[in-house]
């Protein structure tokens, strides 16, 4: 079988501007069955922007985007706001976005560790909660793909790791894709697949594991954080300039950042 046709979604060539600024340009990515692919990268690398293109919900300038026929889409948004003024219990929330039965309802927000939520005004739990009333909301949905924006905002770090493994579980005991994208260079979870590093374009891509064995990493981290959480180090052989544009790096700072453990990808 061909990547088109083992791939849930998958993106060629995409390109995107705003204003005649470049946010995207020639990026691919696939996420297939089963696979947990995470984008990484600063803010305003056009993450975000990615996820929609892929979603269908902006047009891109270039490129095309393929996904599954019939293919169902749990999508967890990056901001969402809810009227503090309005009285709108968890179970009413999620009833408002996905049409589901109370026991589906529960059932969802048993499956994300939130089920004592249920009865609770959304404007009044915590961040935490709240990320997994968003996830049960998108489970809501049966998808094939899970697409998530920033799922571990406004939670702490051990909540953080609890979500990975949540999102983790998730995948295994459904099957599902997930596509998740993350603002933090530094922090991936080891249960990722396949991780993009995005700044306008693909930089490098490739599998965590790759890098959990190097022995800077374990000197900087340790072996114990080796075990849950993946940092994911690299170097750009290019630097970018305010428009996000490739520029070369100079042979002293590409000499500092040392030796590279992932697969650049370069148009």
């Amino acid at each position: 079988m061909t990547l088109a046709e083992t791939s849930l979604i998958r993106g060629q060539g995409i390109a995107k501007s705003f204003g005649g600024r470049p946010v995207l340009e020639d990026v691919d990515l696939s996420v297939a069955d089963g696979e947990i692919v995470t984008v990484i990268g600063p803010n305003g690398a056009g993450k975000s922007v990615l996820l929609r293109i892929l979603l269908g919900l902006v047009k891109p300038d270039r490129g095309s985007v393929s996904r599954r026929p019939s293919i169902r889409v749990g999508y967890m948004p990056q901001k969402l706001t809810v009227d503090p003024t309005l009285p709108l219990p968890v179970r009413r929330f999620l009833d408002l976005a996905a049409p589901a039965s109370h026991q589906a309802i529960r059932e969802a927000l048993a499956e994300v560790g939130a089920e004592t939520v249920i009865d609770s005004p959304i404007q009044t739990v915590s961040g935490g909660e709240f990320q997994r009333v968003l996830l049960a909301r998108a489970l809501l949905r049966r998808p094939d793909l899970l697409v998530l924006d920033e799922p571990v905002q406004g939670v702490d770090v051990g909540g953080q790791e609890d979500l990975f493994r949540l999102i983790r579980a998730i995948r295994d005991r459904r099957g599902c894709g997930v596509l998740m994208v993350s603002h933090d260079l530094h922090l991936v979870m080891a249960a990722t697949d396949t991780v993009v590093c995005l700044n306008h374009h693909v930089c490098c891509t490739g599998k965590p594991e790759a890098v959990r064995g190097d022995p800077a990493y374990r000197a900087l981290f340790g072996d114990t954080a080796a075990d849950a959480i993946a940092v994911y180090t690299h170097h750009h052989d290019h630097a970018h300039d305010d428009a996000g544009r490739v520029k070369p790096l100079d042979a002293e700072h590409h000499h500092h950042h040392g030796k590279s453990h992932a697969s650049h990808d370069h148009g």
